[in-house]
């Protein structure tokens, strides 16, 4: 690996020097010499940012900003627990539709002189209420309207108290309002001639300072923030955030290996044989100066059924049921991802995410693989039976393992690879038999990785892609929204995922995995199971280079 890095660094070098020069330009803005690097948190985004309003914080590398400068009424922590933000605390009906927060009153708006003299202003209720008025309307066409969409009405009741009411009751809201989509903002600065986008004003820990689209975005610290650690100190600890943009995960990790950001998340090919060993362990040369930290993410990699197929094979549960057994998930992890992953042998619901079940899911049987394999030709008369997988290139090496453990049983597999977006419309519209995908969870909850075998989530309307149907499985998915008891309704997540485990629609590949590497000068980062990027606890040491 170290010699594909070397012949590809000339192809890249002169675009570095290019961006160095660039950053070194930006830099000399920048109030902070070597002595005070230990007070800047920097990282790379390979893709562009498209915007820092939170109205539009659809991408990871939107949400990941917007989350330092942004605040909403409740806040998620590392184990998926909604915990009080803006509203320090909040009452349920007993009929759970109504929803009552009460606002701290030491929440300020980053300085703007729009404000007036003061140049910021204290954080209200009606605040609340013209944002979440904001995501709805159809002229600012945020792509988060959707969160509100359980929503039957809200208000401010006065300065402090903000209230909302359900159309039916739905346990998982409070893990919808932690979505950047809710992030309060203020009516004076968004309907103003100033660009909202490129010129934000929150309440989060950081403030906006500049932004050069493509070269590097700058946050300082919010020094009116309201949160505190537990020792009564004030948050943020860091001085600054600093974002740069190079292009490829390759150049960002050479940035991070030469020390010039402090952080990489996930685990991309080109360097994976690099920094980790087969089993999943950081190479030596690595190990003084960078923690690898890994944890569960709300993300299950799988292939999919359409069951509404014409075609005999795909109709099968014999077959489905097959498939499922016949190849082994954690030989395929430890090969292909560098033990990274943990191999979906529980249900559709991932790891990290309650109603999780271990032990519903599809172990790896060779042997029962191959009966139900010729129980189906018998019973059929089909003695060469086939399928076809469609995939995507990123995902082909996982579709042509799978190919090759299949016809071990007796399974004739072709992988067919097309573009991403011809994927989306044809699997939304049925066009394909067999096909690869993934679920990451919108929102920290089993129903919404539920919500796809629900019968009346039929796609292209709905995220329904297999057309699975079951009578029981839609009144359990029912009977979940009314049960407001934690352990009652986790139960009832089991219970679906272990019907669709027997119908077997889909066949989990694996359970993905959050994994960052910081260099070890970086405390409190932490981790969490929908790679949110908290930065406000983060501390960097000076570092011994």
């Amino acid at each position: 690996m170290i010699k594909q890095l070397n012949a590809h660094f000339t192809q890249i070098i002169s675009y570095l020097s290019i961006s160095c020069i660039i950053l070194s330009l930006l830099s000399c803005t920048n109030t902070y010499n070597d002595s005070n690097d230990h007070l800047v948190f920097r990282y790379n985004e390979h893709k562009n940012i498209g915007s820092l309003d939170p109205a539009f914080a659809k991408d990871n590398a939107d949400v990941w900003a917007i989350n330092q400068l942004f605040n909403g009424l409740v806040q998620m922590d590392e184990n998926l627990n909604v915990q009080p933000c803006i509203a320090k605390h909040w009452l349920i009906s007993e009929d759970a539709l109504s929803y009552t927060f009460k606002l701290r009153d030491d929440v300020f708006f980053h300085k703007h002189y729009l404000f007036g003299k003061d140049s910021t202003r204290r954080v209200k209720a009606s605040d609340f209420e013209y944002s979440f008025n904001r995501l709805l309307d159809k002229k600012v066409a945020s792509p988060g309207r959707w969160v509100l969409n359980k929503v039957h009405s809200f208000s401010a009741k006065n300065d402090s108290i903000f209230e909302i009411k359900l159309k039916q009751p739905f346990p998982a809201f409070l893990g919808l309002l932690t979505m950047k989509y809710c992030s309060v903002v203020p009516k004076e600065i968004t309907e103003s001639t100033v660009d909202f986008r490129s010129n934000p004003i929150g309440t989060g820990p950081f403030k906006f300072k500049r932004w050069k689209e493509n070269i590097k975005l700058v946050f300082r610290r919010h020094n009116n923030y309201f949160e505190k650690d537990q020792n009564g100190k004030p948050l943020p600890y860091l001085e600054a955030v600093a974002i740069t943009f190079l292009p490829d995960k390759q150049s960002e990790f050479l940035q991070f290996a030469q020390g010039n950001i402090d952080f990489v998340s996930g685990l991309d090919a080109s360097y994976k044989d690099e920094i980790l060993t087969a089993k999943g362990v950081l190479r030596n040369k690595y190990a003084k100066s960078v923690n690898m930290i890994r944890g569960p993410y709300l993300n299950t990699e799988y292939l999919a059924f359409y069951l509404d197929t014409k075609s005999p094979n795909i109709q099968s549960q014999l077959l489905r049921t097959a498939i499922n057994y016949g190849f082994d998930r954690k030989k395929m992890i430890t090969y292909l991802t560098n033990g990274i992953g943990i191999p979906a042998n529980g249900g559709f619901i991932p790891k990290g995410l309650p109603g999780h079940n271990s032990t519903i899911g599809f172990s790896y049987q060779p042997e029962k693989a191959k009966q139900l394999i010729n129980q189906y030709k018998t019973e059929t008369g089909d003695t060469n039976p086939e399928i076809t997988i469609t995939t995507i290139s990123n995902y082909l090496n996982f579709c042509e393992y799978i190919q090759r453990e299949l016809q071990k049983i007796g399974l004739l597999v072709n992988v067919e690879v097309i573009p991403a977006a011809t994927l989306k419309t044809a699997k939304a519209n049925g066009k394909l038999d067999i096909f690869r995908a993934s679920w990451v969870a919108d929102y920290p909850d089993a129903e919404n990785y539920l919500s796809l075998y629900y019968s009346k989530n039929f796609a292209p309307k709905g995220p329904n892609y297999t057309h699975f149907k079951s009578e029981l499985f839609d009144h359990y998915y029912k009977a979940s929204f009314n049960e407001t008891n934690l352990d009652k309704r986790e139960l009832l997540y089991s219970k679906m995922d272990s019907l669709v485990m027997r119908e077997a629609p889909v066949v989990p590949l694996f359970y993905d995995e959050v994994v960052r590497f910081t260099r070890k000068e970086v405390s409190g980062l932490g981790i969490n199971p929908i790679n949110l990027l908290d930065l406000k606890r983060v501390k960097k040491q000076i570092s011994s280079d």
